[in-house]
């Protein structure tokens, strides 16, 4: 086994979930990813806590969607009783083939995302962590080799991240004070949003790995302006390029996409809470230095900001502040490496890309 696959697990168990002994660890990993989840058992069986694996499977619940009729598709409550009892849950995503899902309808994905919901709200309260294993299909879908990607993930993923959270945290300084954050692009993306008595968290690989960013959750009423997210977002096997956003009052009154409108109108749809900012992030992960089709690594990409549609993460709402609720959390990037700045209280504080505490912000 390719050693930097222990490391990843270590790293997975030890750094992002902190596994104790007698801990209940459930495992979620598809075949593809079969030597990470053999790894996972022997560094959770090291730190004496007891795993239980679940073979996720993308064929699987295609099939299951697409013979399911929306209206029956009910709160799995066995999952949920089965988090209930758990201590940390790490869910591996590795894909045989990344658009296995592609003709699922996207109002039946809408429909499973709310059934869901109440197992995803146990979920997050625990430990938990999402990472990556290097398939060839995603692989295939970054446009790299298999030996190519296999690199490209794992120095993402094993890395000092001690360190990155030490960089993290000059960010962090400027915007969790902060009360108003304004994100100007090209010619036309220009938003501005609160971020008053909200939280700003450093992502330094605790709960999603690759980490690598600084993120925060918006005032859901305050957000104004359009974004264009000139970045693609591969959502449910299909492709949404350049969707583009218009904001009053912290909702999306207008919306468009070049290509697979409908699914994004699907996803706005799910909810009240899904046409409002869950989150702000910036991406600040250097390793992750190209676009890949998969939002764990691009969002962390330097030179890039994140904005989600939906849920907010309770950890990001200040005390008597507004959580933004939904059942879906949809990312999506605006690439901020030319003409862009990040504004923060009236002052820039990234200028295409650049920080103002690294050494080639004036220029």
């Amino acid at each position: 086994m390719d050693p930097r696959i222990r490391e990843h697990a270590e790293i997975v168990v030890d750094h992002s979930t902190n596994v104790e002994p007698g801990d209940n660890v459930v495992i979620s990993a598809p075949t593809v990813a079969e030597n990470l989840a053999v790894a996972l058992h022997e560094v959770v069986g090291d730190r004496g806590a007891t795993p239980i694996h679940l073979a996720s499977d993308s064929r699987a619940q295609r099939a299951y969607l697409r013979s399911v009729d929306a209206e029956n598709l009910d709160t799995p409550t066995h999952a949920k009783a089965l988090y209930e009892e758990s201590d940390v849950l790490i869910r591996v995503r590795a894909e045989a083939n990344a658009t296995e899902q592609s003709d699922v309808p996207p109002e039946k994905q809408a429909a499973h995302a709310k059934a869901r919901q109440p197992v995803q709200e146990v979920a997050l309260s625990k430990r938990w962590c999402l990472t990556q294993f290097p398939s060839q299909a995603n692989a295939q879908l970054a446009g790299m080799s298999t030996e190519g990607y296999e690199n490209f993930v794992w120095d993402a993923i094993n890395k000092d991240w001690d360190a990155q959270r030490e960089y993290q945290a000059r960010m962090v300084e400027v915007l969790d004070p902060a009360s108003e954050v304004r994100i100007k692009s090209s010619d036309v993306t220009d938003v501005t949003m609160s971020v008053d008595g909200m939280k700003t968290l450093n992502d330094h690989a605790e709960k999603n790995l690759p980490g690598g960013e600084v993120f925060t959750a918006p005032v859901p009423d305050s957000v104004e302006g359009e974004v264009l997210f000139d970045m693609p977002l591969y959502h449910q096997g299909r492709e949404i390029t350049n969707a583009h956003l218009v904001f009053e009052g912290g909702e999306v009154v207008e919306h468009a996409a070049d290509n697979n409108e409908d699914l994004l109108t699907e996803v706005l749809n799910t909810d009240p809470g899904a046409r409002r900012l869950g989150e702000l992030g910036i991406g600040m992960n250097r390793d992750i230095d190209r676009f890949t089709y998969n939002m764990l690594f691009d969002e962390k990409m330097g030179d890039t900001v994140h904005m989600a549609i939906g849920r907010a993460y309770d950890e990001c709402v200040g005390e008597g502040r507004e959580a933004n609720e939904s059942a879906v959390h949809v990312d999506m990037i605006v690439d901020m490496a030319e003409e862009s700045f990040i504004e923060v209280d009236g002052e820039i504080v990234q200028r295409n890309g650049t920080f103002r505490f690294e050494d080639d912000f004036g220029e």
